[in-house]
């Protein structure tokens, strides 16, 4: 009887193993068919697993902030500080990083750097000391700096232009599971002890270190996307404008005219660079070397002339940093984006490493709940960014140039206004919506201003441009910490102080919309300067 219980109980696993070996294959089979194959799934699935990693991490802390201020003895401006550090280090090694992403192997950069955040990780849970502690956050913001320009410019020559936002969404999806994981299952961990949260974060980077190290290293300039696979759909392929009858993103179709006035030579001091006496010509079949954005294509169908003062005539790769950073903050809708992604994550930060607290003690639930009310929240944010991505994408490809730019400036808007009763409310039941709301077009900006940067920008300073706006939204987003615990403070601390600091910090989101829609103005001609680059000689 015993043996036949045994046997019995071996086919039951083996039934259930097979149940569940099939559900994942059929998931598998369907995240290829919306991905475009196998070989795209497994670029999108281990760069959202990157950035799942680095967010994390960075909202372990927050949903940890209570376990390690009893166990440190600390206050909140310490457990902001913690976040602060971490990053204003990350804001500096952002540049090298970007540099690195334009003159080196990305996958190997990235790859080496993931493995050493697991070492940080490591160390961070056998502080003994909030000063040990603060040391490992530091070394932690050091290396999680690579990933900000390196999948930056990855994504750029992974993919064509027709999918960026979209892809961009699928990509950060996995920063917002990673925020959720860190709110929800790790935070939840560090209420029993705060070292095994971190212990449980390490784990899986030397894992995915070697699956980025396995990534093929894409062509750069974006000339040679990944190509769907004939399986892929149909569909699909028209949306990426690779297939037959793809319409307006069909790249078969022959060019238009160029732009009806070329640029002239560059003028006598040009930037201090190695200039190259030549007109520049614009992407496309005549240009070979250059690869032309959605946008970048409308700009030209609808006459939008380029800037002949800002039009790039040098090879980009020689570039040094100081005269490329000059270059890149002189496009305006480029500090216009890099402003908005500073409020933007700005208030993020701040939600990250205060949002469970404030949940707890303005619904008067336990910190538990708390973590998963906002893992429900996640849910509008997980929407807001496909979605924010899809229909940049489609609307693009209705020749809308400044999609991206107006659903990031009104998702801008509609979180501003979603916040405030939410914030005030001290009912549970009726916060919820608000605050899926208010994630829903908080996230929806994410995906159409990172592609939006690719479209205003020449393919080899994809880096370091990255690394650019890395450094500066993260000089601004490592503010937001330490600001958030020191208001609470002054407002008095507890669920009243945290309560007026989320409300006065929405300015920052409301700047954030408003700055974007003047982005209109600017946007388009920034697409056709991008796009009259002179390519770098053979």
């Amino acid at each position: 009887m015993t043996t036949s219980r045994r046997r019995d109980a071996r086919l039951a696993y083996g039934r259930r193993a097979a149940v569940v070996g099939q559900a994942g294959r059929r998931a598998g089979n369907h995240l290829e068919g919306l991905f475009g194959g196998p070989e795209r799934t497994r670029v999108i699935v281990v760069l959202a697993c990157v950035l799942s990693l680095s967010s994390a991490d960075a909202a372990t802390v927050g949903a940890a902030a209570l376990p390690l201020r009893n166990a440190l003895h600390v206050d909140n401006t310490d457990i902001g500080l913690l976040v602060t550090a971490s990053s204003l280090v990350a804001a500096v090694a952002s540049i090298p990083f970007g540099v690195l992403a334009d003159r080196a192997r990305r996958t190997r950069i990235l790859g080496f750097t993931v493995a050493l955040w697991g070492v940080a990780m490591l160390w961070s849970a056998t502080a003994g000391s909030f000063e040990r502690l603060l040391w490992s956050r530091l070394f932690l913001g050091v290396v999680n700096a690579s990933a900000g320009p390196v999948v930056a410019s990855m994504v750029g020559d992974y993919f064509p232009s027709a999918e960026r936002g979209r892809i961009y969404g699928y990509i950060l999806t996995g920063e917002l599971l990673g925020s959720g994981i860190g709110f929800a299952v790790t935070g939840d961990v560090a209420a029993l002890s705060w070292r095994a949260a971190f212990v449980i974060l390490a784990l899986p980077t030397f894992v995915l270190a070697r699956y980025v190290l396995r990534l093929p290293e894409p062509a750069r300039g974006g000339i040679a996307p990944l190509p769907r696979t004939a399986d892929a759909g149909a569909g699909a392929a028209r949306s990426a404008g690779t297939a037959p009858g793809a319409g307006p993103a069909d790249r078969t179709r022959p060019m238009a005219a160029p732009f009806a006035t070329p640029p002239p030579s560059p003028p006598e001091d040009g930037w201090g660079w190695d200039v190259a006496d030549r007109p520049a010509r614009p992407a496309g079949p005549g240009n070979p070397d250059a690869a032309e954005t959605d946008a970048q294509r409308v700009a030209r169908e609808r006459g939008v002339s380029p800037d002949p003062d800002r039009v790039l005539r040098v090879n980009a790769r020689r570039m040094g940093m100081w005269n490329a950073a000059r270059y890149l903050l002189g496009i305006r809708t480029n500090v216009v984006l890099i402003v908005a992604s500073a409020f933007l994550y700005f208030y993020l930060a701040g939600l990250q490493t205060f949002g469970s607290e404030l949940a707890s003690e303005q619904y008067g639930i336990p910190v538990a709940l708390a973590n998963l009310l906002i893992l429900l929240v996640g849910v509008g944010a997980v929407v807001g960014v496909l979605l924010g991505g899809y229909l940049s994408d489609s609307l693009l490809r209705r020749k809308i140039l400044n999609s991206r730019i107006w659903i990031a400036g009104i998702g801008a808007l509609l979180t501003t206004l979603l916040f405030v009763p939410a914030i005030l409310t001290r009912s549970t039941l009726t916060a919820v919506p608000y605050l899926t709301l208010a994630a829903f077009g908080l996230t929806v900006q994410e995906a159409p201003i990172d592609a939006a940067r690719l479209d205003i920008v020449p393919p080899l300073l994809w880096g370091r441009a990255e690394g650019l706006r890395t450094t500066l939204r993260t000089s601004a987003q490592a503010l937001a910490p330490v600001l958030f615990g020191a208001f609470s403070g002054l407002f008095g601390g507890g669920r009243a102080g945290l309560q007026w600091t989320f409300l006065l910090m929405l300015l920052p989101l409301l700047a954030n919309g408003v700055i974007l829609l003047y982005a209109t103005r600017t946007y388009p001609r920034d697409v056709a300067t991008a796009a009259a680059a002179v390519p770098p000689p053979p």
